[in-house]
C-alpha cells in the first residue's frame, strides 16, 4: 500500500460536506475525552487494527480524533497527527453507513483541522481506498513509498 499527498491549501468546503450529512442526522465532530471508552469498545469490533493510533489520538488535547454520530450511535472516527506528525488516519465507517458521505465528512473535518494548525500537505499513510482519497480530496500518490511507515510492524 503507497502514501498519498494532499494539499491542504486547496481542499472542498467541510461546511458543504457537513451539511450533507446532517440530513442524514449524522453530526460530524471532534471527540472528547469523556467518548474515549466508547470510540474504542466500537473501533475494537469494527476496526481492530486502529485501536492504538485511537488511543494515541485520544492522548493528545485537544483530541485529534473526529467522530460521526447519528442519535448517540457511532457510525465512524477519522484521526490526524497520530502515527507521526502531519499523517491522516487511521479513518472507518460502519459497513452499513459507507457511500453516504460520512468518510469524506470525516476525512475533510480532519484535514481541515490539520490546516488550521499550520499544515500546507497532509500525508495519507499506507491508503487503502485510493480512489476514495483522490476523489474526496485530491489526494495524489507518492511515487516510491511503499512499504512506507507500515513496513513490517513487530507483532
Amino acid at each position: 500500500m503507497h502514501d498519498m499527498l494532499v494539499r491542504l491549501y486547496d481542499l472542498p468546503s467541510l461546511d458543504e460536506a457537513l451539511a450533507a450529512v446532517a440530513k442524514q442526522g449524522v453530526t460530524v465532530r471532534r471527540a472528547i475525552a469523556p467518548e474515549k471508552p466508547a470510540v474504542l469498545d466500537w473501533t475494537r469490533v469494527h476496526f481492530a487494527s486502529s485501536v492504538a493510533e485511537i488511543e494515541t489520538a485520544f492522548a493528545q488535547v485537544p483530541a485529534t480524533c473526529f467522530v460521526a454520530v447519528r442519535e448517540r450511535a457511532l457510525l465512524g472516527f477519522a484521526c490526524h497527527d497520530v502515527t507521526a506528525r502531519n499523517f491522516f488516519g487511521p479513518e472507518g465507517v460502519a459497513s452499513a453507513e459507507r457511500g453516504k458521505g460520512i468518510g469524506r465528512a470525516l476525512l475533510l473535518a480532519a484535514l481541515h483541522a490539520q490546516r488550521a494548525q499550520g499544515y500546507a500537505y497532509s500525508i495519507i499513510g499506507g491508503v487503502g481506498p485510493a480512489e476514495f482519497y483522490a476523489r474526496a480530496a485530491g489526494a495524489v500518490a507518492i511515487a516510491g513509498s511503499t512499504p512506507g511507515i507500515y513496513r513490517p510492524l513487530a507483532r
